[in-house]
């Protein structure tokens, strides 16, 4: 089943395609719905609804934006002090450590993998790059 919002984001691109044949676009719904329902999709979804209820991951992500800012501006000056470096790469591997981080990171990549080989299966198929073809027609 289409997630709501997903299905919202689905209308929203369709209704910006002029003369879009019926059953082409009945077919982009069920191939959305099946990429959407795809074992892929369905770990990243998790692990993102993980991820938005983990405040220690937040916090986490939100440390370590703090220091890459810090440690840019400190950088630019030559004002790094050693112990600064330290808790920067503490904040880091914290990071990256985190099973909700590494989830979310990995399960994300998975499904732009597989989008990837969904996108070369229908090129193949049409003789063209798909995603190009369908960027231009959407945006």
């Amino acid at each position: 089943m289409l997630h709501p919002a997903a299905h919202l984001a689905v209308d929203d691109v369709m209704s910006k395609i002029d003369n879009f044949p019926s059953e082409l676009f009945q077919a982009t719904e069920v191939l959305i719905q099946n990429l959407l329902g795809s074992e892929p999709f369905l770990a990243y979804q998790k692990a993102q609804m993980q991820f938005k209820s983990d405040s220690q991951a937040h916090g986490l992500i939100e440390r370590l934006s703090a220091h890459q800012a810090e440690f840019r501006r400190k950088q630019t000056s030559g004002s790094v002090t050693q112990e600064e470096i330290e808790e920067f790469r503490t904040v880091q591997a914290q990071v990256k450590a985190n099973v909700t981080l590494i989830a979310h990171a990995s399960t994300q990549q998975e499904a732009v993998n597989f989008l990837r080989e969904i996108n070369q299966e229908i090129s193949q198929l049409l003789g063209m790059d798909f995603a190009i073809l369908a960027k231009q027609k959407t945006c």
